[in-house]
């Protein structure tokens, strides 16, 4: 008997959904609204920057850790927007995008039969990197319609296997931002225990009611905490896929044991662009959030005539909509109809749950231009 194949390790999964809405609106010539990527270029001098680092012979490997001009940049922001001193050399780790830092956070971590606790609606890499890893993610829910975290809850799930807890702040696909009230409710939760956060905060610039509250801001949380953060949310260049992380020495390291077998190292000069971008713009990312919240009042001003119910949203580029009023068919034919019919890809939330949920809702991106956003309105409002 020849080669039979060999059992997945992950079963339920599929291909990514922003991958099938993003396909599918290609197919059809849609309004891509699904992916979360910006249709507008980032800074000309970034650009101006990456060619010169080239033409210059950056284009071998970049240490390990990353380009240090970058770490000490970063370690900079980090100081500056949330008062603690990251290490450039020990507790700053440069990742090709944040979706390959959370899974080299869970890799560094999370063994065979240990618990992990996320919060749903919950980004749809979390749970795979777990389950890779030999881990369980355990659900916490964020309550519709407010999406807040129900802390009893957390605190009930909470068992002598919980190896690491996964936050989102502000939250995909929710665009709930948490307070200074739910970070000192996780402070006092973890305190005393081993149990390490995982905090993916790439929408760090974007909370639109009032300050971003990162776990680096409070002691007892950023001394078992990694943080992500992304390049490519920030400084509209998704594809250049570079994050990073922050955490403690300790932690560090063994995330950095994983990094170098995963990845090892990450384009050489684009870190070396976003150094020089950072020392020359140090204020860029000050003006996201009012440069996003633009966008959503844009967005939400030209759906206000539509039969779509648009929910809260404090935080990252993303809009949720229910669309009770238009139809009661599940979010994932809606979404796909949408697409085919109506000319917008929107992303269906029940993605993000373990389980089906009933509310009918869908995501919509803004990170696009106002001609972007108007064209789509107008659909939509014909719905």
């Amino acid at each position: 008997m020849g080669f039979t194949g060999i059992p997945s390790r992950l079963p339920q999964v599929g291909t990514t959904i922003f991958t099938v809405m993003s396909r599918l609106a290609t197919e059809h010539g849609a309004i891509n609204l699904s992916q979360g990527f910006p249709d507008f270029a980032p800074p000309a001098l970034l650009v101006e920057r990456v060619a010169a680092h080239m033409a210059a012979g950056a284009n071998q490997y970049a240490p390990m850790a990353g380009a240090q001009p970058l770490r000490e940049a970063i370690a900079e922001k980090a100081a500056r927007l949330y008062g603690r001193q990251y290490d450039a050399e020990s507790e700053i780790t440069v990742t090709a995008g944040a979706t390959q830092g959370i899974y080299t956070a869970i890799a560094a971590c999370v063994r065979p039969g240990d618990e992990v606790i996320v919060f749903a609606p919950v980004y749809d890499s979390y749970v795979p990197a777990i389950e890779l890893n030999g881990g369980k993610a355990v659900h916490a829910t964020l309550r519709f319609p407010d999406y807040r975290p129900d802390w009893d809850e957390v605190r009930a799930l909470v068992g002598p296997r919980t190896r690491m807890i996964v936050i989102n702040t502000p939250h995909n696909p929710t665009g709930t931002v948490w307070t200074a009230a739910d970070m000192e409710t996780l402070e006092s939760l973890v305190r005393d225990t081993d149990i390490a956060i995982l905090a993916d905060e790439v929408y760090e610039h974007m909370a639109f009611d009032g300050r971003h509250e990162s776990v680096a801001r409070r002691p007892g949380l950023a001394e078992r905490s990694f943080v992500v953060s992304s390049f490519g949310k920030t400084y509209h260049i998704t594809g250049w896929k570079i994050a990073y992380c922050l955490a403690p020495r300790a932690l560090t390291a063994e995330f950095r044991k994983a990094h170098q077998f995963v990845v090892f190292a990450v384009n050489h000069p684009m870190q070396l662009a976003l150094a020089d971008f950072m020392a020359a713009e140090p204020g860029f990312a000050d003006g996201l959030a009012d440069f996003y919240r633009a966008k959503r009042d844009f967005l939400r001003a030209t759906l206000a005539g539509s039969r779509l119910e648009l929910l809260p949203c404090s935080g990252t580029y993303f809009q949720l909509a229910r669309y009770d009023a238009v139809t009661s068919e599940p979010d994932t034919e809606f979404a796909r109809r949408l697409t085919v019919e109506h000319g917008v890809a929107a992303i269906p939330v029940s993605v993000f749950y373990p389980g089906r949920d009933d509310h009918r809702i869908v995501r919509f991106c803004f990170a696009k231009n106002e001609n972007t956003l108007a064209a789509a309105g107008a659909r939509l409002r014909a719905l």
